[in-house]
């Protein structure tokens, strides 16, 4: 809020101020100003240390902050810190923590380096520097702020729809920051033998490759084989449908005008926003597992088998519980904003889901309606984000932490579904 974080030298409203600031910790990237246009540098700072706090985590830059201090991490600390990055054990994991935050340091700077030559030559040496650090953290932590609104607020990546480069480098950093922290550790320890990787990496990386193929080919045969964008080369349709099919993955930036896709498009990127990224990464959303646990218990039921399997494994029935809920949850609470900011903004059902599904999903993709909504819709929009980010079960299991579990059982009685 201080007159120092924005460029006019005014105050910025509190309502404002706790929306942009949310959208930096849950790493969203819903905007209701231009990030260059409205926010001085000091601002802009600000807003990237709440994006890389909330994309390594709280529970992760706290152990930091106590391992730097020499404080003992007791047993209680290493049992959060292994649910916050989804650790499969409590034993080594500060070692694990360490590798973490050192691969984060490696990987953004890597990726801020590839990116100067460009900025440098398109905004001079002191603003291609802190544009590149800051679309690199930006990218890894799945934000999806940016920096580019000086020649058209609002812009996003779309200066460079055409540019191979650095469409390549932001995609590699938000797939790298959101297949998750365990699966860098299976990929460092096992290397390309993918048969000794974790159930969860296996998982995961299937189900990120098939979540970006198929929407891929989708945006490049439907949506970019539209006279509407007759504009765009073949090679640029092949680079902005791997880009819009990368993307939604709770990352945020475009290289196109969401508006021009069909309302078939717009719902497969809604889709792809609620599913999100990969536990114990910097994405949010409903996770790649919940979606790829609940497509083996199909198959499953399918093939009227008692369990779900995948890979030789057999997959627990709290997990499946857990998967269903969290769907159940998430695609509740994306309909009921959208249909209260439909009523509320007198505005098209698809285009409000479109926009609740980001805020839930932690992504930040818009169709140029975040700016314009009221109080209401404003404030809807960053419960979602906080409930997407710190995740819905998280606060349920918090608020009923102290109900007491009853041994007892019910009888059973059949109920038939379908």
């Amino acid at each position: 809020m201080l007159p120092i974080s924005s460029r006019s030298g005014e105050m910025t409203s509190f309502l404002n101020a706790l929306f942009t600031a949310t959208s930096a910790t849950c790493v969203t990237g819903l905007v209701v100003f231009d990030t260059v246009t409205h926010w001085s540098v000091f601002g802009q700072a600000v807003i990237l240390l709440l994006i890389q706090i909330g994309g390594m985590g709280v529970v992760t830059i706290t152990v930091l902050a106590a391992v730097i201090s020499g404080k003992k991490i007791g047993l209680m600390q290493r049992s959060t810190m292994q649910e916050a990055i989804s650790a499969p054990k409590v034993g080594g994991i500060i070692r694990l923590t360490s590798f973490i935050l050192k691969a984060t340091v490696i990987i953004e700077l890597t990726g801020a380096l590839l990116m100067l030559p460009v900025f440098w030559k398109d905004f001079g040496p002191g603003k291609g520097i802190w544009y590149a650090l800051f679309h690199s953290i930006s990218a890894f932590c799945n934000a999806g702020f940016d920096l580019m609104g000086n020649a058209q607020p609002f812009s996003s990546l779309t200066a460079y729809a055409g540019n191979g480069y650095i469409n390549v480098i932001i995609m590699s950093l938000i797939v790298i920051g959101g297949i998750g922290f365990i699966t860098w550790d299976d990929i460092r320890h096992k290397g390309l033998h993918f048969r000794n990787y974790r159930l969860q990496s296996k998982m995961i990386l299937i189900t990120t490759a098939v979540l970006i193929l198929i929407p891929f080919l989708f945006f490049y045969f439907k949506e970019f084989g539209s006279p509407v964008w007759g504009d765009l080369s073949s090679k640029d349709k092949a680079i902005a449908a791997m880009f819009q099919s990368v993307t939604p993955r709770t990352a945020g930036f475009n290289t196109v005008d969401l508006n021009l896709f069909s309302e078939a498009g717009r719902t497969i990127v809604i889709l792809l926003m609620l599913i999100g990224g990969s536990p114990g990464s910097t994405a949010g959303g409903m996770k790649t597992t919940t979606v790829a646990v609940l497509t083996m218990t199909l198959f499953a039921v399918f093939k009227r088998k008692e369990d779900t399997e995948c890979f030789g494994r057999r997959v627990e029935g709290d997990t499946i519980k857990y998967a269903a809920s969290i769907l159940l949850m998430y695609s509740a609470l994306s309909i009921l904003g959208g249909i209260v900011i439909s009523c509320v903004e007198n505005l098209p059902m698809l285009t409000c889901l479109f926009e609740t599904a980001s805020a839930i999903g932690t992504v930040g993709l818009t169709l140029g309606i975040t700016s314009q909504l009221g109080v209401v819709s404003r404030i809807i929009l960053i419960i979602l984000m906080f409930l997407g980010r710190v995740g819905c079960l998280t606060l349920v299991f918090a608020a009923f932490s102290g109900t007491q579990r009853n041994i007892s059982r019910y009888p059973k009685e059949k109920i038939t579904v379908g």
